[in-house]
């Protein structure tokens, strides 16, 4: 058989001796890239799902897969890394959008007194440390390739945190709020702002001294005086030219603008000779003060996210593996040094804002890892040419490993503090201990999850009925309030059975999750059925998406917000439009009656059994004996509806809600019926008698 090495492919009609055709080779496109990081995009992400990680580390992954140093599947082409730098234009946009004065007023001092210090004192030690190195190999007559300006430029990177990866994990895990919480976020929020300078000054660190003081200070007058402009009556035009698009009720025409607004100032801002990303940030500033907030955080969102994903993918091709097999040690130093260095950082810096030690010691865990703006310092400084090509593909592979590390870091925090702080077991034992303190002489009482305005509601109404309560709440300057105000409230996280075996859950008579959280919610359901399963629990929510699954979960009713606010609104209209108001009541009573079966009557006592009342209809609950006859069979079977009375509620034994629709009874089932006192006589008797 003839080698067909060297000869291109002959056809079937091809004549002996003729001379070969050549090859034909289609150009790859920006098409055939575009689908190649979109097919990858999408890969990564269900495996980050499937697996629980942030998708941002799925992008990074499939960037390394299908790179030009493994795969070669795609090149980083000039088209698809200016496409990939609108993600980190969208990012500025959306950091812009959170920059307001008030929430920088409320974290004033975790955002310039501890953010500012951390960053500051990072780059400062990267580059003395630098610098140490430099004259320790000096002194062994070797060579140390790193200058000043690349140890600045690491530093910066090494300075931020993972913004997406630390909020994520704080939301899920309720901490938000807490005052470790509260000191990652306001950290969390100066390094965003410092991304602004450093993009700045990173591009002047490549002059010469005169020249680099010399760029520095063109491009802060540039900067003051665009920004200047644009700050100085920026916000009433956007805000008037907003309003203009708005009224003329397009969807497509809002989000036409909200790009044009948000590329026209990056582009300005790049001819002026500063930074896209830079007028991205003023756009979402100038967004930020206006109405239109929150629907231009909707709006934005899917392409933040697509754009940002293609980022990372870029990111990830640039990393080289076969550096990394050989130079495993640099990584592994890149990875633990920065981290354990930028822990003791932070932690100390906290101690000397005076947390406490558990308070610090949680901080430092949490911004302990490398964020995507170090991914963006870092290409910005390979670009520039500070940094050498030996040195990005550690630094890189190190940083998303600091990144992968931080869920398994945040998880074990606990441990870690309780190891390291022998004080910070103490005061939690302190705060269950005045939670316990102040429910110790409670029965009966109502445990409301959340102390904001719905609660702080409830617990008016509770005290008008004499019904005594205690609320759980995260917000210390809240808490501090409202006890020094004589209200029954304390400091505790609603979501730790700790904080609810303290406040009497066993002896409370109802638990109340005042605040629309799902999440939290299901926390407290499980922690409620586990450890006292007959405990009543109402939960509220924005709406009725998650109906099912807060009541699967032993809620024992739901509250969506949006039904009520229709209710209200009906009613409000239905008065206007001149229905009287008593038949205004009565449809909406109704209304209420048919969405929440604990209103669909009530419990009587024996002052409500007046002649009026005699016949109205009223609740009733009936448990089943554990030997039931009745067990196994289908509920609808009784025909309790033919004796004129509803089963409102059935809950198990455990204490568990049960759907009453196709339910089958069970011995040890409580049953909550409507009815007339004859209908609900004869429906006991068929219950337990049967």
């Amino acid at each position: 058989m003839a080698s067909v090495s060297g000869v291109g492919f002959h056809g079937r009609g091809a004549r002996a001796g003729s001379p070969p055709r050549p090859e034909y080779h289609r150009p790859v496109t920006s098409l055939d890239l575009a689908l190649l990081y979109l097919v990858a995009a999408v890969l990564g992400v269900v495996a980050c799902r499937s697996l629980k990680l942030p998708p941002m580390l799925g992008y990074l992954a499939v960037g390394v897969l299908i790179g030009p140093n493994a795969l070669a599947f795609a090149h980083d082409s000039a088209s698809i890394q200016y496409l990939a730098e609108f993600g980190v234009v969208f990012l500025m946009f959306v950091i812009g959008l959170e920059f307001n004065l008030p929430k920088l007023r409320a974290l004033k001092t975790a955002v310039f007194g501890l953010g500012l210090a951390q960053v500051v004192l990072t780059i400062a030690g990267a580059i003395l440390g630098n610098a140490l190195l430099v004259a320790g190999f000096a002194a062994l007559g070797w060579a140390w390739d790193l200058g000043w300006r690349g140890a600045l430029v690491l530093g910066a990177a090494m300075a931020m945190s993972s913004t997406a990866i630390v909020v994520k994990l704080m939301a899920e895990r309720l901490e938000l709020e807490g005052p470790h919480g509260r000191l990652v976020m306001g950290v969390l929020l100066f390094q965003d702002l410092a991304v602004v300078p450093l993009l700045v000054l990173i591009p002047a660190l490549n002059s010469g001294a005169a020249g680099m003081a010399d760029a520095l200070a063109v491009a802060g007058v540039k900067a003051a005086v665009l920004l200047g402009l644009l700050l100085y009556g920026g916000q009433k035009l956007m805000r008037w030219w907003l309003t203009l698009v708005a009224r003329r009720k397009s969807e497509e025409l809002f989000m036409l603008n909200l790009l044009l607004v948000t590329l026209g100032l990056a582009w300005l801002t790049e001819h002026a000779g500063l930074s896209l990303a830079l007028g991205a940030f003023v756009a979402g500033m100038l967004i930020a003060e206006t109405e239109y907030k929150h629907q231009v955080e909707t709006d934005i969102r899917p392409f933040h996210d697509v754009l940002l994903g293609l980022f990372f993918i870029t990111i990830g091709m640039k990393l080289d593996w076969h550096p990394l097999v050989h130079s495993w040690w640099l990584v592994v130093l890149l990875t633990t040094l920065p981290v354990l260095a930028k822990f003791a950082l932070i932690a100390a810096l906290a101690r000397l804002f005076r947390s406490p030690p558990g308070v610090a010691l949680r901080t430092g865990l949490y911004l302990a890892q490398a964020g995507e703006f170090g991914f963006v310092l870092l290409t910005l400084g390979a670009q520039q040419n500070l940094i050498g090509v030996p040195w990005v593909s550690p630094v890189l592979a190190s940083m998303v490993l600091s990144m992968l590390a931080t869920p398994l870091i945040v998880m074990y925090s606990n441990r870690i503090v309780m190891k390291l702080s022998s004080s910070d077991w103490l005061m939690q034992s302190v705060q269950l201990t005045t939670i316990a303190k102040k429910s110790i002489k409670s029965e009966a009482h109502v445990i409301i999850c959340g102390y904001g305005r719905s609660g702080q509601n409830l617990a008016r109404l509770l005290d008008g009925e004499h019904i005594p309560y205690m609320a759980l709440d995260l917000d210390p300057d809240r808490v501090r309030q409202a006890a020094a105000a004589g209200q029954s409230v304390v400091f505790g996280d609603a979501a730790k059975v700790q904080s609810l075996m303290a406040a009497g859950l066993a002896r409370a008579s109802a638990v109340v999750v005042s605040y629309p959280d799902t999440p939290s919610a299901l926390k407290i359901l499980h922690l409620v059925q586990t450890h006292a399963p007959k405990v009543p629990v109402v939960v509220r929510t924005i709406d009725d998406s998650d109906l099912e699954k807060l009541r699967g979960a032993g809620a024992t009713e739901v509250v969506p917000e949006a039904i009520e606010g229709s209710l209200m609104l009906a009613s409000h209209a239905l008065a206007l439009v001149g229905v009287p108001m008593r038949r205004v009541i009565r449809i909406t009573r109704d209304a209420r009656d048919k969405r929440y079966g604990l209103l669909r009557g009530y419990f009587h006592g024996q002052d409500d059994d007046t002649v009026d009342e005699l016949d109205q209809a009223r609740l009733a609950s009936v448990t089943l004996p554990t030997a039931s006859a009745h067990s196994g069979r289908p509920l609808d079977e009784l025909a309790l509806q033919a004796l004129g009375v509803a089963v409102v509620s059935l809950r198990r034994a455990s204490g568990k809600g049960q759907p009453v629709d196709g339910a089958t009874l069970a011995g040890g089932d409580t049953l909550v019926l409507s009815g007339t006192p004859a209908a609900l006589a004869l429906a006991e008797d068929r219950l337990l008698v049967g």
